[in-house]
Formats: structure tokens, C-alpha cells, sequence
């Protein structure tokens, strides 16, 4: 777990270390880190009565008769970032939560917004652990999509010339106290996964927002571009973000019982309903763009069907096989978000979805045991296995009309999103692209 700091911890730490600057982070709704620099000498009046900044230009914020918002730094997530000056003259940085001048939660703030999901789970017992599983692709630059190797899934050969790059990542990882399970070349030419160590979500939330810009800071520092767009390159599989999630209690791990087929316990059972039932609702968050739908087409091992099994990999929730001993192990991954989302709000959605399944104690639908990919329209009917949004169009139809969502996430942030995307989906679908032009000019 990431070291905890307290307010006098930091405050000696930045003069110890000759830290001048501490960058203050924070995502607007879209999921975009925002940053501003405060300088050592305010931090303490930072600490005591935030930093007060303009919300009318961050995306989902506010309007600008109501703009003044103020960020209180949190200092358990201090870290100073190893890609800037050393010794003198360093800077750090801390993620901050949003209030009103009237030191009131801003329910614009998408950690706030995940902070109050995860008192509902707090009330209700459970303390939410994930580890999510970040794909991206090395480029040459941003230009183009020009491989850096040919290599597949695991390879390690003369091919993988990123293996550098990888190292150098987990490593910068470390130094800002996010721990690495383990790194690897994928299944694409060019592709990445650096999997990092479950965690709480909160602690995780901000943990994936320092995980893209380190990798990004990282290959720019080499030459290369990084991009965790999800659907780059057509004909090769796209970048998910699979993420492994469990509930824990005072007792332990919530999602396992020993008495129960495959170790899966009644509350794992209906927690996973709640994901399979609110998917196609919150589709829209964990997979955000009009790109995020190129990557769940069959084909490419995305998920496209909403369904679960314990060792199937083309179910959307895949239950990893018990090993005697490894009770806090016992998980579930779910497989449709991709690494453009917003990981405050993604994994809101998640747990506010479980959650749900465990109060309305729904239902878990069989098990997928055979290739799902495989399986006719008739079969998929009878087995009562539906599809995700085909396009952004339809994932923001189904979570504009959620009520559930709309209570997860409150008010502001649903209203904000749903006209941002439709915004966005206007715009994709009035573009006439070059497959258009190639496929119809020369022949119509």
C-alpha cells in the first residue's frame, strides 16, 4: 500500500528534501488531470484553508456565476515526481478534493463522487479493493501509429525494444510509492500492460491517474509517444483496462465461502448480478469514447456480451479459479473498461452496481461455459445473454434514461456527462471519414 502522509509530515519532508514546488492535482468529469503550482511557502495556508481557483473553465464544473471553487491538497497522497529537478528546486505533488467557498463537497468532484459510494459500501460493511490491468501502445510519435516492435503476448525478444521503457516505468512507479505486480509485452505489436498491486479504490483512483501520466512522462523523456486510446489501430486487439474487484468486511474477504460452488460466495453472487444487470447503463463511463465501441467488437478478446463465468475469457466478468490458502484472493475481473476512462467515476459505477445487486439481492444469471463468440443469436437468447452498447450513441441513451446511475453519481456529474457525450456522439456521426471516402467516391 502507498505510504500515508499527515500535514506535518509533508510540510517537513518539502523542506528536507528543497522542494520549491507542489503541484496540486485534480480530474475534471471527462477524466482529464488538471494541475497548478503552489509554491512551498503557501503550502501551510494551503493545508488550513485550500487553494481557491477558477471552476468555470474545468469540464463539468461549474458555471461561471458560481466559479470560485477551492482544492484542499490531501496530504496522504503526497509524493515528490521523480521526472522533475532533484535536490533543490524539486517539486511534489498531491491530489486535492474540490469544495464550495462554504467548505461544502463540490458534487461536480468525480473523487467526491467516488468517496461517497464508498461510504455507502463503509455503511453497509465493505471496503472496496481493486487492481486494475492498464493496456497502452508505444508509437513513434503522435503523428502516426508506427510500431516500435512486432512482438506478441509475453515476448521477450530483440523485437521488444519497450522492454527499457517498461522498466524504467515500473521503477518511477515505485519511487512515487504506487507498488507493480509485474509488467509485459501484449497480445498487439507495440502493445503494454503494467499491472499494478490491488489497492483500496480510492487510494487505486489516483493511483491510475499517476500510472498514465508516468507512463506518458516516461516515453516522452525516450522519444516515443505512449497512448491509452483504446482502439488505435484497426485489425489488432485494443487496449482494455480489465479491473479485479473485492469487497472486504471486519472478517475478511466478502467474496469468499468455502461452502459455495467455486468458493463464491452469496454476496460475490449477487454483487456480480448487479455489474452483469447495470452494465449496459454505465457502459457510458467505463468505456467513453466513440473509439472505446471500435475495441468491443467480437474478434479482438474484448467482451461484447454481458455474461460471467470462472474461467472463460470471452464473459464480460471472468471469476479467476480459487487456490486453496488464497481466500483474500478470491475476486472478480471484470474485462469491458478500457484505460480512457475516468477511473474515479469507472469505479463508482462498479461498486455502486454491486451494491445494488447485494441490497435488491438479485439473481445471478448461469454461467457461460463455452465459447460465447461461438454461440448463435437463438442460443444467446435462450442462455438470457445480452450485448453492451454497439456505439457511444446508444451507451448514453441507456445512461441518460438511468435513474440508478444518476443516484451513483449524483445530479451534477450525470446532467454534465450526458450533454457532453451526446455533444461528442453529434459530432462523430455528422464527420465523413477516409473509410467513407475510400469505400464510396470512386464507385457512386
Amino acid at each position: 500500500m502507498a505510504a500515508q502522509f499527515d500535514k506535518d509530515y509533508v510540510l517537513k519532508s518539502v523542506e528536507e528534501r528543497g522542494i520549491r514546488f507542489v503541484r496540486f492535482w485534480f480530474t475534471d468529469v471527462l477524466g482529464f488531470l488538471k494541475s497548478f503550482a503552489v509554491t512551498d511557502t503557501e503550502l501551510e495556508g494551503a493545508f488550513e484553508e485550500g487553494m481557491g481557483f477558477d471552476g468555470s473553465s474545468i469540464d463539468g464544473f461549474t458555471r461561471i456565476q458560481e466559479s470560485d471553487m477551492v482544492a484542499f491538497p490531501d496530504p496522504s497522497t503526497f509524493q515528490a515526481l521523480p521526472w522533475r529537478p532533484q535536490g533543490t528546486d524539486g517539486v511534489g505533488r498531491m491530489f486535492c478534493d474540490i469544495v464550495k467557498p462554504d467548505g461544502s463537497p463540490f458534487e461536480g468532484d468525480p473523487r467526491y463522487a467516488l468517496k461517497r459510494v464508498l461510504k455507502k459500501a463503509a455503511d453497509m460493511g465493505y471496503t472496496m479493493y481493486v487492481g486494475p490491468e492498464l493496456e497502452f501502445f508505444y508509437f513513434a510519435d503522435s503523428d502516426s501509429t508506427e510500431f516500435l516492435d512486432q512482438g506478441g503476448y509475453f515476448d521477450l525478444t530483440p523485437l521488444d525494444v519497450a522492454s527499457d521503457l517498461r522498466r524504467e516505468t515500473v521503477l518511477t512507479l515505485e519511487k512515487l510509492g504506487i507498488p507493480v505486480e509485474y509488467s509485459h509485452h501484449e497480445v498487439a505489436p507495440s502493445q503494454h500492460e503494467i499491472d499494478l498491486r490491488y489497492q483500496d479504490a480510492l487510494t487505486m483512483a489516483d493511483a491510475v491517474m499517476t500510472y498514465r501520466l508516468t507512463v506518458k512522462e516516461v516515453a516522452y523523456a525516450n522519444g516515443v509517444y505512449a497512448t491509452f486510446m483504446p482502439k488505435p489501430v484497426a485489425g489488432v486487439n485494443g487496449s482494455g483496462m480489465h479491473v479485479h474487484q473485492s469487497l472486504f468486511t471486519k472478517d475478511g474477504n466478502a467474496f469468499y465461502d468455502a461452502s459455495m460452488p467455486g468458493h463464491l460466495s452469496q454476496v460475490a453472487r449477487w454483487y456480480i448480478a448487479g455489474l452483469l444487470k447495470y452494465a449496459p447503463e454505465f457502459c457510458a463511463i467505463t468505456n467513453p469514447l466513440v473509439n472505446s465501441y471500435k475495441r468491443l467488437i467480437p474478434g479482438y478478446e474484448a467482451p461484447v456480451y454481458v455474461s460471467w463465468a470462472q474461467a472463460n475469457r470471452s464473459a464480460m466478468v471472468r471469476v479467476p479459479l480459487y487456490k486453496p490458502g488464497k481466500e483474500a484472493a478470491t475476486r472478480l475481473e471484470l474485462r469491458n473498461p478500457d484505460p480512457s476512462c475516468n477511473p474515479y467515476l469507472a469505479f463508482a459505477v462498479m461498486l455502486g452496481a454491486g451494491l445494488k445487486g447485494i441490497e435488491e439481492q438479485l439473481e445471478l444469471m448461469p454461467e457461460a461455459t463455452n465459447d460465447i463468440f461461438e454461440m448463435t443469436e437463438a442460443e444467446l437468447a435462450e442462455a438470457g445473454i445480452v450485448t453492451l452498447p454497439e456505439n457511444l450513441g446508444t451507451a448514453i441513451e441507456l445512461f441518460a434514461a438511468s435513474e440508478t446511475m444518476r443516484e451513483i453519481l449524483g445530479d451534477h456529474i450525470h446532467s454534465f456527462y450526458v450533454e457532453n457525450k451526446k455533444a461528442e456522439w453529434a459530432d462523430y456521426i455528422k464527420n465523413v471519414s477516409q473509410w467513407e471516402l475510400d469505400r464510396y467516391l470512386p464507385v457512386i
